[in-house]
Parts: structure tokens; sequence; C-alpha cells
């Protein structure tokens, strides 16, 4: 079954009770027992949920994996991840990354023992020095949050399998219509589904998926335990996303093609990072990895401060203003003061994220609608 039919039909049934095609919402805290312990599947919603199962059949399907166990949201999705280890174990990160991610391995898994470190992972050889008997898990951004670095996740697994370790790819900028890492070699691939899965903006939503039954039996005894589940209209929004998933992140990855190429020409811009450009340092990488380059595309400025950056992102009109990506919508963000705030300048500065610095989620607008806009803020500029 090929992607766009898994994205519609995969572990979707209709409601045997009503026949229905769209799964229901079910609505309900718990369930009636015939007798103790005696019942159709479902105990109480914490623990199950029609409509989260479908949702789990389906994502899992999404990534060619037999296992998928759905959260509140990405963070708590990746917190699960985390409280597989223990005190004393090391993470091994990516040094570009998600400051939400950075400030979870930080600020709270950091306070109960498990170290993190944080590296360049483009360099996969490089990556293997800095393992040790403590190195636990491999934590994967690829492409990464904001700089789109690409790590070669084939490589790093492999290299990672070798010394035991386990591997945790981030997938939520490339979807798993773009990328599927457990192909690749990863033990546990991981979406914040609030993004390209979902779609519209409007359900915060995170998921793991993997082959190890272990490991899935282990993050759905979490998933139970610390009780961060999505609630079934959320589930719902997310199956009802999933469905024009390939459609949206296509056309998105088009549009985003010509913005790239439209700023990388423009006198105002300094450097545009976007891994489709054939001199991208990833770009052979990408090409094997991914069936497109994405739609996440960021740049920096010819002045490089944050006045700059400030003028030209109170003068976009079709771009919002705004943390997240992967809807419909196009948006723009500023990762120094909004998503990466939570790291050290100094941190940031060393991976290029620079004051000026501007992430663009493309969304499925007109393209030309979305040059136009961003060439009259950036004309809006002082010379």
């Amino acid at each position: 079954m090929k992607f766009g039919t898994k994205a519609i039909h995969a572990g979707i049934e209709p409601d045997p009770s009503t026949g229905a095609v769209m799964t229901p919402i079910y609505q309900t805290s718990t369930y009636a027992q015939e007798s103790p312990g005696v019942h159709h599947g479902y105990e109480y919603a914490r623990t199950q949920n029609p409509t989260r199962s479908v949702l789990e059949k389906n994502l899992a399907a999404l990534e060619n994996g037999q296992f998928a166990i759905c959260f509140s949201s990405g963070l708590a999705a990746m917190d699960s991840v985390i409280r597989l280890f223990q005190p004393g174990e090391e993470v091994i990160a990516s040094n570009d990354l998600y400051g939400g991610s950075y400030r979870q391995l930080t600020k709270v898994h950091g306070r109960y023992g498990i170290k993190s470190l944080f590296v360049d992972m483009t360099n996969p050889a490089a990556v293997a020095t800095h393992f040790t008997p403590q190195t636990r898990l491999l934590w994967i951004e690829t492409p990464t949050n904001p700089m789109l670095n690409i790590v070669d996740i084939q490589a790093l697994c492999s290299l990672a399998r070798q010394h035991g370790i386990i591997t945790c790819v981030d997938n939520t900028f490339a979807s798993p219509y773009l990328q599927n890492p457990l192909d690749l070699g990863a033990d546990l691939v991981l979406h914040s589904a609030t993004k390209y899965i979902g779609g519209h903006s409007d359900v915060v939503h995170g998921a793991v998926i993997t082959n190890d039954e272990g490991m899935a039996t282990q993050l759905r005894f979490l998933q139970n335990a610390v009780g961060a589940v999505p609630g079934p209209q959320d589930c719902f929004l997310l199956l009802r996303g999933i469905k024009t998933l390939h459609l949206r992140v296509e056309r998105a990855c088009q549009n985003a093609v010509k913005i790239a190429d439209f700023l990388r020409q423009h006198p105002k811009v300094k450097h545009v990072y976007y891994p489709g450009f054939a001199d991208h340092p990833g770009h052979e990488v990408a090409k094997r990895q991914m069936r497109l380059f994405g739609a996440m595309v960021s740049f920096t400025l010819h002045t490089d401060t944050l006045e700059f950056a400030t003028h030209m992102l109170a003068n976009t009109h079709l771009f919002t203003l705004a943390e997240s990506l992967g809807g419909v919508e196009s948006l723009i963000g500023h990762p120094a003061t909004m998503t990466h705030a939570s790291i050290p300048r100094e941190e940031r500065l060393k991976v290029g994220l620079t004051d000026s610095l501007t992430r663009l989620s493309v969304g499925i607008e007109d393209v030309d609608d979305l040059i136009a806009d961003l060439a009259q803020a950036l004309e809006k500029l002082p010379a």
C-alpha cells in the first residue's frame, strides 16, 4: 500500500456499531464491564480510547512501524522516551535542535541525573568519538531546527547499534511523508504531531513509533502511568489532518523551493539555509533519505541584527508571526526570541543561530503571493 492510500485507509475501518466512515469521537472517561475484568478491550479512557487506538494504528503504518503510542504533545512524548533511562546514563543530542527539547534535557531530566551532551551530528564518525559506556541514547533531529542541517540517519544508527546505543529520530520537520527513520535503522521515531501531521494549527499532539515490542510496552506503561494522553477530539483531528498529509506536504515543498531561490537572490538576504540547494553540505544525504527537501527555510539578513529582523518580521502579512510550523498557512518566526530562547545565546551563536536568523514554515498558499509578501517586507528594510 502506497503512502497516499495508507494516509486515508491504514488502520481505519467503518465504525462497527453504525457504519460511520469517519472514526467517531469516543468522548467517554470510562467503559461498562460485564463483570470485573470482562469487557470489550476498554476499561478507562486514560489507558485506552477507541479513537486513539485507530490513530495509533494509522501512525504506525505511516512510519512503517508496528507500534505507535500517542501523547498530549511532542514534549510529553519526548519525556516518556527519556524516562526509559536511568540516572547516570547519558543522552547525546544534536547541538542544533528545538529549544524545548534542549530545555527538557537540561532543565528537567538533568535534575534527575540523566546527562546530556550536545554535538554536531553531521559527521557520524565524529559523533562516535563521544560514545562512552554511559551513552544510552542518540537524540537525532534531521532536518535540524532551525539551521536545517542534515544528519545521516542510516550511518549514525548503524554506529549506535554497534555500541548498544538506542536511537530516536525527531521526524517532525520532515513528516512521515518525506522520511521514514525506522526504515533507516532507527529504534524510535518521534513526532510533534501538532505540526505537519495535524497540519491545521488546531491541535497539540505527540507520538512515538517503533518496531521494538519491549520499548513499546514500556512506553505504553508510561503513557498510562504518567497520564500525558491526548483527548479523543485531538485524535479525531489528527485522523482528519492525516488524510491530506501527502498533498499538503508536497505542495508546501514545491512552494519552499521557489521561496528559497527568491531569498537567495535578494540583496538584503545574507544567507539562506535550505537542504534543497545543491551546495548545501547535507544535500546528497537529504536526496538519499528524503523524498523531497521539506518546507522549512531559514535565512539571515544582510545586516545581522535583532533590530533589522524585528523590522522585517513586523511587515509581513501572509506570513504570520507565530511559533509552530507545518500548518496549511505560512508562518514566520524568530528563533532567538521565540522557539530557541531557552538556549543560552552563546550556545545559539556556536551553531549559527544569530540575531537576524528567521525561520519560515512555508504553507500551501499561492507561491507568487507568498513571494510578494516577503519582497515587500524586505524592501522596507533600510539599505
